[in-house]
């Protein structure tokens, strides 16, 4: 089967599953996951396709009236991919925010309504779960984005080893939701900087 063939046969299975795992279409398709990647880059940059963690998903095309999907859904900052944090909400509906600290404020708020969150890991710039992600925050490193800034780290050794060089404070998942609420709580009425 032919690149071309695959992707059409990859949309056709999106279309219908409307999330897929990567290791699912290789065994559909019988062919390597490496080859699934190769083939479904140009449906995530068409934007068909969106990337998650171990998959992919059916992009929503709708667009809200209130929110571009080149802006936070927080704090209408424009989307910096480096730091890009993505709600999965049911019917398919993704929410972007800027950052790890306005996902993790966003997530907050939807509860349970959350299916899947996905961010960059901060060191290697793959696509992780928020869920098992490690939270760094109070470091004195600062991304330009808003405050307290979050970073985030596939790996607790990896977000030690970085607090040991820059500062700051590890946290999981459960414990960085609360703890970035209350600091931006007590953030002026503004809650974030501009650098």
């Amino acid at each position: 089967m032919l690149p071309l063939e695959r992707q059409k046969r990859i949309k056709e299975l999106i279309k219908r599953n409307q999330t897929m795992k990567i290791s699912e279409l290789s065994n559909e398709l019988n062919v390597s996951e490496m080859t699934i990647h190769r083939d479904i880059k140009p449906l995530i940059d068409e934007g068909f396709v969106m990337k998650t963690f171990g998959g992919v998903t059916l992009a929503n095309n709708e667009k809200s009236e209130h929110h571009h999907s080149t802006q936070c859904i927080i704090c209408s900052r424009e989307i910096n991919e480096r730091l890009a944090y993505r709600l999965i909400l049911a019917n398919n509906k993704i929410e972007v925010a800027c950052c790890a600290h306005c996902g993790l404020l966003r997530q907050r708020q939807l509860g349970e309504s959350v299916i899947q969150a996905i961010c960059p890991d901060f060191l290697k710039q793959t696509t992780i779960s928020a869920s098992l992600a490690w939270f760094v925050m109070d470091t004195s490193i600062h991304m330009g984005c808003c405050h307290p800034q979050v970073l985030t780290f596939e790996w607790k050794e990896h977000a030690d080893k970085f607090v040991k060089g820059f500062g700051g404070e590890v946290f999981s998942f459960n414990k960085a939701i609360e703890i970035n609420f209350l600091k931006w709580n007590e953030h002026s009425p503004c809650h974030k900087e501009h650098h």
